[in-house]
């Protein structure tokens, strides 16, 4: 029993800080970053599914913040990020 409560929370744990390492979306240059590369994404969707898409992938690539540089697209939109570490 004890082993499943430790797993429980073990879990739990592991899921919360997951979600504090998201990257956060930035307006501008952050003075204390640098520039590590850029992502690309796409959607069939509206401007926040592809913003959301945005944020996975640079989160996904370890970055702690981006800025969208470029999006375009009438019926299937394209945006481009810059990431920073």
């Amino acid at each position: 029993m004890k082993t499943i409560a430790m797993s429980i929370a073990a879990l739990t744990l592991a899921t919360a800080s997951f979600s504090t390492l998201a990257a956060t979306e930035v307006q501008s240059v952050p003075a204390s970053q640098q520039v590590v590369g850029t992502i690309s994404a796409s959607s069939n969707g509206d401007l926040s599914t592809l913003q959301s898409k945005l944020n996975a992938k640079a989160t996904e690539a370890g970055a702690s913040s981006y800025r969208i540089i470029g999006a375009s697209g009438d019926n299937h939109l394209y945006g481009t990020a810059e990431i920073y570490k």
